[in-house]
């Protein structure tokens, strides 16, 4: 049993590293945050060769930073006892493992929806964004008119939560506008998420609200 840091150190990449729920909650959270959004290669058809550091140089420039890299490693305790297991960057061999199949994007249709979606949701989320923590594995993102609920873990039912950020704009209330549980994605199917004023967020999931008039 490896730790996702020296599982990591392997090359393996986000969907190998956690389940299909919050590898969707997750890759919500990369591309709807405030942040520049970073995929590594392949990444947004979950391409299934490894992410190895892999660089080209003459032999003693190669031996330099390959002896660097392992240095700069030695903070994570976990890929650091990986000691020899780690691929020479300047292997040819590292290289051709990283190589991609670009015939994935047809057949992880769901993932390549899943970020197509998410980057044309992304336009929409303009604004000054807050955060709040409302659980253990629970965070929210308000911007101007959306909010965003990634939830990484069990299922969740808020009946009153007082945090200012999930209260709607005045006189509306708020609506479902996305869910990574969708079909689509290959998900579970999108639950009701209000009822009977109880509001219920799905493990493993994330949405995104917006506001409509009452």
């Amino acid at each position: 049993m490896f730790s996702p840091e020296s599982r990591s150190g392997r090359g393996e990449r986000l969907q190998s590293l956690t389940d299909p729920g919050r590898f969707r909650a997750l890759t919500a959270l990369l591309l709807l945050g405030p942040n520049t959004p970073m995929l590594f290669q392949g990444q947004d058809f979950g391409a299934s060769a490894p992410f190895l550091f892999f660089a080209d140089h003459k032999p003693e420039l190669a031996a330099a930073v390959a002896e660097g890299r392992l240095k700069s490693l030695e903070q994570f305790p976990s890929i650091k006892a990986l000691h020899g297991d780690l691929a020479p960057p300047g292997d040819l061999a590292t290289f051709e493992r990283c190589k991609l199949d670009h015939g994935e994007r047809e057949t992880h249709t769901e993932v390549v929806a899943l970020h197509r979606d998410l980057l044309r949701l992304r336009m929409e989320m303009t604004g000054r964004v807050r955060g709040a923590v409302i659980g253990a594995e629970v965070l929210a993102l308000r911007y101007e008119q959306r909010l965003l609920i990634v939830n990484l873990g069990a299922e969740i039912r808020m009946d009153i939560v007082p945090e200012p950020l999930l209260a709607p704009p005045l006189d509306r209330r708020w609506e479902l506008r996305w869910s990574s549980d969708s079909p689509r994605y290959s998900g579970p199917g999108i639950i009701p998420i209000e009822t009977k004023g109880t509001w219920i967020v799905p493990a493993h999931a994330a949405i995104v609200m917006n506001p409509r008039d009452l």
